[in-house]
């Protein structure tokens, strides 16, 4: 029996849960070269942990479903959780499988890689989800991303489809996925080199991300955010196009910078504001994200946000980083 048949959350996270480990350096090594490191960070991680604590902190009030393994690990993941206000008693634990690991390599310019052993995330099953079918139906937006099997990640869309929920899909790490899915799906947000493959379309500026846009909603989207290479976020549905360009900020690591857009882009949909202006705060977190060290670190309180966006607006400035 569940306690949860009332809960009603703005946010609904779903997906990976990690443990990161980090290391700063200032390049990148290339196959089979040893660099020498400057910083070492071990943080909480996982796309879903990452996006829920960006959306607590912009005062959201935030359910997470993600699996962890039965380790001190996992112990770290959930007291953390807690502690940024985010309601973790629908967590489940495998006995079998450890949680999740990242190893991510950071260069000095904030350029990232990583390699990822999901863990306990790989055994995230649909059954795990319909055992939370009635939290799905019952939340305002529901925010899910790749990082667990598609075909839980089908069972989530489905039910909240069907109960009417407002679905954003982060398709990352990047997998070719159904109209079928697609058409269930009011708001997708790849990264360059996840929209080549989900339409085929190589994008490296504003012109081939509306190409890899609209290519998405024939598929069935309702709205694309599509990362328009360097020069910022194209925002296009039916009804409108916005362009989101970058402001200027010194990054020194982008891990989490999507996340903290999709976190906050939850956050203010949820409080009912208008697309155009809770795209452009998801902007201006994904920018203050990227100067702390660390998935989790940068991410902003709403004040923080909210500030930095007017000050930001006034003088009409981009930002420099790239998620």
């Amino acid at each position: 029996m569940t306690d949860f048949d009332n809960v009603k959350f703005d946010v609904l996270v779903i997906g990976g849960a990690n443990t990161d480990y980090l290391i700063w350096s200032k390049k990148l090594p290339r196959p089979g070269e040893t660099v020498q490191g400057g910083f070492y960070h071990e943080s909480v991680g996982g796309k879903a942990t990452n996006q829920a604590v960006a959306a607590a902190r912009l005062g959201a009030n935030v359910g997470l479903i993600a699996k962890l393994g039965m380790d001190q690990r996992a112990q770290f993941i959930t007291e953390k959780l807690k502690h940024e206000g985010i309601n973790t008693k629908n967590l489940l634990y495998d006995n079998h499988t450890p949680t999740g690991v990242a190893l991510i390599s950071v260069g000095e310019n904030g350029e990232k890689q990583i390699t990822v052993a999901p863990g306990a995330n790989k055994n995230f099953s649909p059954s795990d989800i319909h055992h939370f079918s009635s939290l799905i139906r019952s939340c305002k937006i529901l925010l899910i991303q790749l990082e667990i099997p598609l075909e839980s990640v089908k069972a989530a869309i489905e039910i909240a489809s069907e109960a009417k929920v407002f679905v954003i899909l982060d398709p990352a790490p990047a997998v070719p996925l159904s109209a079928d899915l697609l058409k269930m799906v009011k708001i997708i947000k790849p990264n360059a080199n996840e929209a080549e493959t989900l339409t085929g379309i190589k994008v490296i500026d504003r012109k081939s991300a509306k190409k890899a846009a609209k290519q998405l909603l024939s598929l069935g989207v309702k709205t694309a955010i599509v990362q328009a290479g360097d020069e910022g976020d194209l925002v296009l549905n039916s009804d409108e196009e916005i362009f989101l360009p970058r402001f200027k900020i010194n990054a020194v690591d982008a891990t989490g910078a999507g996340d903290a857009f999709l976190g906050a882009l939850a956050t203010y949909l949820s409080k009912d504001k208008p697309l155009s202006e809770a795209a452009k705060l998801a902007s201006a977190a994904a920018a203050l994200k990227t100067k702390a060290i660390g998935a989790q670190s940068g991410l902003p309180l709403r004040q923080e946000l909210e500030n930095f966006l007017k000050l930001k607006e006034s003088k009409e400035v981009f930002y420099e980083s790239s998620f």
